[in-house]
């Protein structure tokens, strides 16, 4: 059976995807590029018969490091996957890109965010996932945006904390009773340390194998686990991404009224 490296965009499922790939680690791999949009970015050409030296998560990004000193970043953005199966595997369509070593093959589908570089992205903030978690650095980020920014839509701030997507967002948020809509600048420091705990203790169990209980996410009209009360749901920030929250259990903040 096939091998699935990641099923959702968010930072858990790149660190699986990037435990799966350790199986190329330190080979000398072979590069095809079969999909069109692919191939135009010439990657296969550069790094065709390179050693993969390691893989490695950050936030949500993955980062192949091959000797030279090149490092190749995927993003999976909503439908991007990774999977692992064995060398010469059948297949059907037009993957975009191909890591093919001594006994086994990684492939990208759908994964339009291919890009060829030297290193880390310096936009990005502290992995959620980290260990140690970084937490000084993300509260100094956090502190530096405007006071009357909405925590929701910064916790989804890969500048700040990279990582965190809209699900766990919520799910943090609600185990920690903090509203989305709260401004940053009216919450402690002690409750955005919650916040971003939180996020990466569920993130954690979930790389682990534990399954997600969603208590908020997607149970818009639905009964709170905890008090009872409605779930709601309303677009939060500039992309407009759906929050998620209990208004009984998460109070405060300028609450959407529709």
């Amino acid at each position: 059976m096939p091998n699935y490296a990641a099923t959702m965009p968010e930072g858990d499922a790149l660190h699986r995807a990037a435990r799966r790939l350790q199986v190329l680690a330190g080979q000398r791999v072979e590069v095809e590029t079969p999909h069109p949009r692919a191939a135009v970015k010439q990657l296969a050409e550069q790094l065709d018969g390179r050693t993969l030296e390691s893989v490695e998560a950050v936030g949500k990004n993955l980062l192949l490091h091959f000797e030279g000193g090149l490092v190749l970043r995927s993003h999976l953005r909503m439908n991007g996957r990774w999977r692992v199966e064995r060398r010469g595997a059948e297949r059907r369509g037009l993957p975009w890109l191909v890591l093919r070593g001594a006994e086994h093959e990684a492939v990208l589908w759908n994964g339009p965010v291919l890009e060829l570089d030297r290193g880390r992205p310096s936009h990005l903030g502290p992995d959620i996932l980290a260990e140690p978690l970084e937490l000084d650095a993300m509260l100094a980020r956090f502190r530096a945006q405007p006071r009357t920014r909405e925590v929701g839509d910064a916790v989804l701030d890969q500048r700040l904390v990279s990582g965190i997507g809209n699900m766990w967002k919520a799910e943090a948020l609600w185990d920690a009773r903090v509203s989305p809509w709260r401004a940053v600048g009216e919450i402690s420091d002690e409750e955005l340390r919650a916040v971003l705990e939180t996020a990466a203790r569920l993130m954690h169990g979930r790389l682990e194998g534990a399954r997600p209980l969603h208590r908020v996410y997607r149970r818009a009209g639905r009964a709170c686990h905890c008090c009872g009360g409605v779930i709601r749901s309303y677009p939060q920030g500039e992309n407009a991404r759906i929050a998620y929250w209990c208004p009984g259990c998460q109070r405060g903040g300028r609450q959407p009224k529709a």
